[in-house]
């Protein structure tokens, strides 16, 4: 993420699965395999992780969502490991995976895997279908996309909003991913580059967007949706707390978030599609995180990366996420 990640509360160590069954992996479609070790705890600093035979395990269960036989999964610390667990447990290449949801197979964007996974949630992978171009006139200054991306190079439609410019073009769907504006790629590209690029596009002009559509079951054709309503559904995990993926470091097993945290990662995320025209529950998390400790607005700013929101939006953008996160605490929802 593009954040100096600062200090972080030191997180429990991974504990084993409780559906965990002794002797079998996940690597295989309904199949025993070897023991991933890629899901450590957070190893003492300085000291070399822990042997892969005293490492914890995690196993989760993953279908693709166009549908097929139900995977296990395990030795993940990142987003971008998880895809190539997925990939190799049914057989696909890696790049073939556009994204993740959490108990549905239904392209719903209030479910999409983001830096937390519940312990009990069942993964859906959502993998690459039909590619298209469209032609779009950009006739107001905002086209009405709120954008997201993968955590692996690709930035995808999260919402379209009712009555916009994309709005009006039906071949445009919540899901889509974007490769490429105007012949340009955008594949390794972060949510906030597409969306800068998008929003710097002239008005009165005619622009080409190449996309690609998630492959859909059969009863999720011809669907359009418009996306998840703003803060209509965090949900950071279910069960017995949640597998928080960092981009930076091991992922750690933490409890459930507080209200006061849930609360407030959603009025961030918020501020994040206000801005910049992105989602973003795992860099929102981040800011909360960061920032719930910090005693003024200024100690906040220096903990945030200067490259995520620039001048002269930045400070206005630090003060109202200090004041979000104030809100929170004192049950200002």
């Amino acid at each position: 993420m593009p954040l100096g990640l600062g200090r972080r509360k030191k997180a429990p160590p991974l504990v084993e699965n409780e559906e965990a069954e002794p002797g079998r992996g996940g690597l295989g479609v309904g199949e025993p395999g070897p023991l991933g070790g890629g899901g450590a705890g957070a190893p003492q600093m300085g000291l070399p992780p822990p042997p892969p035979a005293l490492r914890p395990r995690l196993v989760f269960h993953t279908q693709l969502a166009h549908g097929s036989p139900t995977g296990r999964i395990e030795g993940f610390t990142n987003v971008k490991e998880l895809y190539g667990k997925i990939a190799e447990a049914f057989r696909l290449p890696a790049a073939e995976v556009m994204f993740c949801t959490l108990n549905t197979h239904k392209v719903d964007m209030d479910k999409l895997l983001g830096g937390q996974i519940g312990l009990e949630d069942f993964i859906f992978a959502h993998v690459k279908g039909q590619r298209k171009e469209v032609e779009v006139f950009k006739s107001e200054e905002a086209l009405g996309l709120t954008i997201t991306d993968n955590g692996a190079g690709y930035a995808f439609i999260k919402r379209i909003k009712e009555g916009s410019v994309i709005d009006h073009i039906q071949l445009i769907s919540v899901g889509d991913m974007i490769e490429a504006i105007n012949g340009q790629s955008l594949l390794g590209c972060r949510h906030y580059e597409v969306a800068r690029l998008l929003k710097e596009l002239p008005r009165g002009r005619t622009f080409t967007l190449k996309l690609t559509e998630p492959r859909k079951a059969f009863d999720m054709i011809s669907v359009r949706s418009g996306g998840g309503r703003p803060g209509s559904g965090l949900q950071l995990g279910t069960g017995r707390g949640t597998l928080r993926l960092r981009s930076r470091g091991p992922a750690t097993v933490e409890d459930l978030p507080s209200a006061f945290e849930e609360k407030a990662i959603e009025k961030v995320d918020d501020l994040l599609e206000s801005y910049m025209g992105i989602r973003d529950t795992e860099l929102a998390a981040t800011m909360v995180e960061l920032g719930k400790d910090k005693r003024n607005p200024d100690e906040l700013a220096e903990a945030l990366d200067d490259g995520l929101v620039t001048s002269p939006s930045r400070m206005s953008f630090v003060f109202d996420v200090w004041g979000a996160i104030g809100d929170a605490k004192v049950g200002r929802y």
